[in-house]
């Protein structure tokens, strides 16, 4: 995805506005994204009814689910939006190039978009907040359903200078991003071709890449737009953070940590979602092993200090509206 032709939007600043033609580009690239999951997922529920199906589709759906969440996780989120941690060369493709076979976008664009939530959460600016639709039954719902999916389809884009300067000119960084529709298709194809080494059928190949390629797509990437959605609106809030950030087990089991979304908000830059290690956060336990190891450094968290001191005045402010908005 190129840099979009817009114009300026006023305030909140950095927004633009996309053009015509940069619109139908963006559309037609996310319902391409997620119409092709859907569709492969609906192939995959009929063979799982039918029995049409073995234990290595199961398999590779568990493991490029795996390599696909660690990938958005580790890679997308808390490496090259959040700079939590560093990483050599190495460790670094591993994670963008997983990252980018998730197919939620080339990387900038991502972390544009990411960098700008945090900066306007749950505020006019924000691409995806559930609490901007009203207070009403109705509207609540209809929020939830816009900060899922049809955000993606806005006119309104993050200005990359303004969100991401330091990934336009990283070198590394840069090439995952333009090689973006490369990792995709090899994330489709590579289950593809796993399965065919495993049945030795063009059958075996195509459960492969439904199983492994399109349903994993469809599964881990409404699970991580239940973060956007669900994670504001429902779960605990230890931490008062000015937004309706939530943290939402279910939603963090899911997606490796990313649901504990009130933690987050807490202390953006941490490595760790988790601010005990009893709250499920498998990526942060992930990269804490990895420390250990020395494959990624510089691990950033908060203080058990500045935790109390975060604690003390969520306790001293006054009670969260329940929602912003009208209605």
């Amino acid at each position: 995805m190129s840099t979009p032709t817009a114009q300026a939007l006023g305030r909140p600043g950095g927004i633009i506005r996309l053009d015509p033609v940069s619109l139908r580009a963006k559309r037609f690239a996310m319902l391409t994204t997620t119409t092709l999951p859907l569709l492969g997922t609906t192939a995959t529920a009929y063979l799982l009814a039918t029995g049409n199906y073995t234990r290595a589709d199961l398999g590779l759906f568990a493991g490029m689910y795996v390599v696909h969440g660690i990938g958005i996780t580790v890679g997308y989120h808390r490496y090259a939006s959040h700079k939590a941690f560093k990483s050599g060369p190495a460790f670094e493709a591993f994670i963008m190039i997983a990252g980018s076979m998730g197919a939620q976008g080339p990387l900038v664009w991502w972390v544009a978009t990411h960098r700008r939530h945090h900066r306007y959460s749950d505020r006019e600016g924000d691409p995806h907040s559930p609490n901007l639709h009203g207070r009403s039954l109705t509207q609540r719902l209809r929020g939830l359903w816009y900060a899922h999916m049809p955000w993606m389809l806005s006119d309104q884009e993050s200005r990359w200078s303004v969100f991401a300067p330091d990934l336009l000119s990283n070198r590394r960084l840069m090439y995952y991003h333009r090689t973006y529709a490369q990792w995709v298709c090899i994330g489709l194809a590579l289950p593809a071709l796993i399965g065919f080494a495993a049945g030795g059928t063009l059958k075996a190949a195509l459960t492969g890449v439904l199983f492994g390629g399109l349903t994993r797509i469809f599964v881990a990437n409404h699970a991580t737009w239940l973060v956007a959605s669900l994670s504001h609106a429902v779960g605990s809030r230890p931490f008062r953070n000015g937004d309706r950030s939530a943290n939402n087990w279910p939603v963090a089991l899911l997606t490796f940590g990313e649901g504990l979304q009130n933690n987050h908000h807490a202390f953006p830059g941490s490595y760790r979602h988790g601010v005990t290690w009893l709250e499920p956060d498998l990526s942060g336990w992930l990269l804490a092993v990895l420390g250990k190891l020395g494959i990624v450094t510089d691990l950033r968290e908060p203080t058990k200090e500045e935790i109390e001191k975060k604690r003390r005045q969520t306790l001293e402010a006054p009670p969260i509206p329940p929602t912003a908005g009208k209605g």
